[in-house]
């Protein structure tokens, strides 16, 4: 018996032996624990850190994930571009070549047919502008035209033409055209009877119609009727930030010989002479609207490519010409609703 009692009792001193050795070794470690983990080292951070305010180190965290802030960037850039080619149904299509934006400040001008100072166009780029509208029949037509060859244009309402259609207007805009304006009546704003202040009226009156109209303020995009320029209205315009256009050249469609095939060859010969251009049509004329298909598809294979001009921003109307405006016209109230979902036959 005092064999295995002595055994047993050796057996318990050892046990007790190891376990005293593991506690002492596992307790040494500990100790030393603290001095190898990244909290030592991030007390040697710049002293930034020692900015934040009590209970904001999670800013520390915050500004570290910089790399997958970055990818989200390109993806308006994707997002833009692709629904303008998903949306043309024409695979040979015109197409927009290149958008721009212009800065209207000081009032601008384009067009090398008076302003020779701004010569934004590239080789074989071209604007397309139409004046007078909206007209029906002809401006429906154009837009159509447009939208078959996938492109943008340029479009100088008439104030009043604008108050008898407007339902065309935002058509125009809704396309996702530019609009600018052509003056209230189309008068001669350089004919000797003008004054600067009828002058005034007329170009004010003119943008409070087509803001009317189209529910939106327009582009502060400005032509003067038949290109005649007065120079305090160009004085004028550069307080109110209006930029002038005049033209490269001129389709002469509103003259009264004129035919599509002649609008299409006068527009394309001037144009392959001068290699660029701004050209000025007329949405009000039939002939335009019955030339346009041919003329773009002659645009296309010619090699040229569309510009479409955007305005930085948008012109405030002046609220004094917007009341006196509404009030002389006893304009109607401007419904989007279809003439079905307002007039219905209910018995006959």
């Amino acid at each position: 018996m005092r064999n295995p009692l002595a055994a047993l009792s050796a057996c318990f001193l050892v046990a007790v032996a190891i376990a005293g050795a593991w506690y002492f070794i596992s307790s040494r470690h500990s100790d030393q624990a603290p001095q190898t983990v990244a909290a030592r080292a991030a007390e040697q951070l710049p002293p930034a850190s020692a900015n934040l305010a009590a209970g904001d180190d999670v800013e520390v965290t915050a500004t570290l994930p910089s790399k997958p802030a970055a990818p989200p960037a390109p993806t308006p850039v994707v997002a833009a571009a692709a629904p303008q080619k998903a949306a043309c149904a024409n695979p040979d299509a015109l197409g927009v070549g290149r958008v721009v934006e212009i800065d209207t400040t000081g009032g601008p001008g384009f067009g090398f047919e008076h302003f020779k100072t701004l010569d934004f166009l590239e080789p074989k780029e071209v604007v397309l502008t139409f004046d007078d509208g909206p007209w029906p029949g002809n401006t429906p037509a154009v837009l159509k035209a447009l939208d078959d060859e996938c492109t943008k244009a340029l479009f100088f309402p008439i104030g009043k033409h604008a108050t008898y259609h407007p339902e065309i207007l935002r058509q125009v805009l809704a396309a996702g055209h530019t609009v600018g304006a052509h003056t209230w009546s189309h008068a001669n704003l350089n004919g000797k009877k003008m004054t600067d202040q009828l002058a005034q009226d007329e170009v004010e009156k003119g943008f409070s119609a087509v803001k009317w109209a189209l529910g939106a303020d327009p582009s502060p995009f400005f032509r003067f009727p038949q290109l005649e320029h007065r120079p305090a209205t160009m004085a004028y315009f550069g307080t109110r930030n209006v930029a002038t256009f005049s033209c490269d050249l001129d389709s002469f469609d509103f003259r009264k010989d004129s035919t599509p095939d002649k609008i299409v060859n006068t527009v394309m010969t001037k144009l392959d002479k001068l290699g660029k251009g701004i050209i000025l049509m007329h949405d009000f004329q039939k002939h335009t609207a019955e030339a346009l298909p041919t003329l773009l598809r002659r645009l296309k294979a010619g090699g040229y490519s569309v510009v479409q001009m955007t305005a930085k921003t948008r012109l405030q109307t002046l609220p004094d010409y917007d009341e006196a405006f509404a009030k002389e016209a006893k304009l109607p109230a401007v419904s989007a609703r279809p003439v079905s979902s307002v007039v219905q036959t209910v018995s006959r």
